[in-house]
This record gives C-alpha cells, sequence and structure tokens, in this order.
C-alpha cells in the first residue's frame, strides 16, 4: 500500500478496511502482545470495581438505609482511592499506547518496513520517551482543556437544535486535530506548537494553498467510521442492559425487588459482557486511527514529491 498520495473521501474509507486486510493479522498480534496486559488489567479492575459498586447501590436501595452509601464509602475509604489511582495510571499508559502504536506501526510502513515486530514498537517507544512526555503535557493541559470547551459548547447548544449540526461538525474536526497532531509530532521534525499549527492548518487547506480544502474530505470520512464504530460498540453495550432490564422485570414484575439484581451468577456474567464491550471499542478504535494516519499523509505534499522521485529513480534502475 502506498502511504504518501492523494485520496478522496471514498478512497480513505476503502483503504482504511484495506489496510487491515493486508496488514491486519501483524498488526493486530503485535497490538495485542504490546496492549494485551493491559486491556485485561483495564476489563478485570472494570469487571469486579464496577461489580461492587453497583452491587452497594442496589443494596442500600433494598436495606431502605439512607445513610447505607456515605457508610460504606468512609469505610471502604482506602479501597477507593487505591482502585482509583490503579484504574487513572492504567488508563492513561492505555491510553498513550493505544494512541501511538498506530503511529509507529504506520511510521516503519510508510519507510518501506514490511514485516515489523513488537520489538520495534517498543524500540521506537523507549526512542521518543521525550517527545511522549511533551505531547502528555500538553495533551492535559492545552489541548484537552480546549477541546471540552469547544466539544462541551456544541453539546449544550444542541438542546436549541442548531447545537446537533454543529456538534456533528465539531467532534470529527477536534477529533481530526489531534490525531494529527499525534501523528505529525513524530513523523517530522517539528515542536509540539509547530505540530499542533499544522494540525489546524492541514484540516482546512493544502501547503501549496492552490487545490481546494482537504476539510469536507476528512470529516466525512472520519464522521462515517465514528458512526461505523458507534453502531457496533452500541450493539455490544445495549447487551448487558437488555440482561439487566430483563431480569428485572422477571424477578421484579411489581417493582420490588427483594435481592441485588447484580449479585450472583448474573452479576458476573453483566460486567463480563460489558468488559467485553470495551475491549471491542478499544479494537475498533484502531480503525479511526489508522484512517487519520491515511489522512495526514494526504496532507503531507512535501513527502508525495519525495515518494514520487525515489519512485522514478527506482524505474531508471530497473531499465
Amino acid at each position: 500500500m502506498q502511504f504518501y498520495k492523494k485520496r478522496d473521501f471514498g478512497t480513505f474509507i476503502s483503504d482504511s478496511f484495506g489496510f487491515f486486510r493486508t496488514y491486519g493479522k501483524n498488526y493486530f498480534k503485535n497490538y495485542i502482545l504490546l496492549n494485551g496486559l493491559l486491556l485485561i488489567l483495564m476489563v478485570v479492575v472494570v469487571i469486579f470495581g464496577y461489580r461492587e459498586l453497583f452491587s452497594q447501590i442496589f443494596g442500600s436501595n433494598l436495606s431502605g438505609k439512607s445513610s447505607y452509601m456515605e457508610d460504606y464509602f468512609q469505610n471502604n475509604m482506602g479501597l477507593f482511592v487505591g482502585v482509583g489511582i490503579i484504574t487513572f495510571l492504567l488508563f492513561i499508559i492505555l491510553m498513550i499506547v493505544n494512541y501511538l502504536f498506530p503511529v509507529f506501526y504506520l511510521k516503519r510502513l510508510s519507510e518501506g518496513q514490511q514485516k515489523i515486530k513488537v520489538d520495534d514498537i517498543v524500540k521506537d517507544f523507549k526512542n521518543n520517551l521525550g517527545k511522549i512526555g511533551i505531547l502528555c503535557l500538553g495533551m492535559v493541559f492545552i489541548v484537552s482543556p480546549l477541546s471540552f470547551i469547544l466539544v462541551g459548547v456544541s453539546y449544550a447548544l444542541v438542546f436549541i437544535i442548531i447545537g446537533l449540526p454543529i456538534l456533528l461538525f465539531v467532534f470529527p474536526t477536534v477529533m481530526n486535530i489531534i490525531n494529527f497532531l499525534m501523528y505529525d509530532l513524530f513523523n517530522s521534525k517539528r515542536g509540539f506548537f509547530e505540530s499542533l499549527s499544522y494540525s489546524i492548518r492541514s484540516q482546512f487547506s493544502y501547503a501549496n494553498g492552490r487545490e481546494k480544502s482537504p476539510y469536507w474530505k476528512y470529516w466525512g470520512a472520519t464522521l462515517i467510521l465514528f458512526i461505523i464504530m458507534y453502531v457496533i460498540t452500541t450493539i455490544f453495550t445495549m447487551i448487558p442492559m437488555i440482561i439487566f432490564f430483563a431480569t428485572m422485570m422477571t424477578n421484579a414484575p411489581d417493582g420490588n425487588f427483594e435481592q441485588n439484581p447484580f449479585a450472583g451468577t448474573f452479576g458476573i456474567i453483566f460486567f463480563i459482557t460489558y468488559g467485553f464491550s470495551l475491549l471491542v471499542s478499544f479494537f475498533l478504535s484502531n480503525l479511526m486511527y489508522v484512517n487519520s494516519g491515511l489522512m495526514y499523509y494526504d496532507s503531507r505534499e512535501d513527502l508525495h514529491q519525495k515518494v514520487e522521485m525515489a519512485e522514478i529513480d527506482t524505474i531508471g534502475i530497473n531499465e
């Protein structure tokens, strides 16, 4: 697959799926080797942590004690703080690996490497620890607050109708800017603020300024893939909810619960299913990140010329 080339709206989507048909086996093999333990730990924490929390909430409702939850949190403050810290650290590490794995993987492919090993990706992480640290600080203190404000204002405007179309434009655009920032930071010699500037400018125009804006094809491709991901993950998320409400109606048709619906076998099945849906969402997110990579390579016209010249030189040698 050629990475540094112009693509249109339809090609972004077809090439994103085509990428996994070509490289999917090797890609997910390395992804699981690098990310598998973190994913399992996160799912385990979600399954047992959420199950305990929801069990206590429903237990308090059944017992009728108004101060039950307050007493429970006070008596188990150390547990909640410990689990909260572990969950936060796992989530941060998982996000770093999950976001940057496709960046490093596509970078190696675009440079001509075909057989990529997990050691290669680990080496990329080690060699870029400084940039990763800068990226994390920039995301936490600059990009994330601004993104939350933009998306939050758009979401608030949904209540006066006009916000819905605004949100449909803002959310994919913000997502593209963040993904372009990560790709550019590790595929160029620019610093954080220069890469952030490039990621914003490249959404609306090519560097040469002579071609029409790529905004619509970037926005459209991201929106379509987001909808696909949303539908699939919603299906998996709805399964435990359907089971939950079906169990509630079966065990308490009159609305009076005599036992905790999250206790016993049902609670285990419910949260295992929810944990599985979380895994599915993480794996599906790779489709979005690869699509962002293809869009980023589309924007790098300076590298298009280098690839074309290299191909011409290769033809000359073969002749």
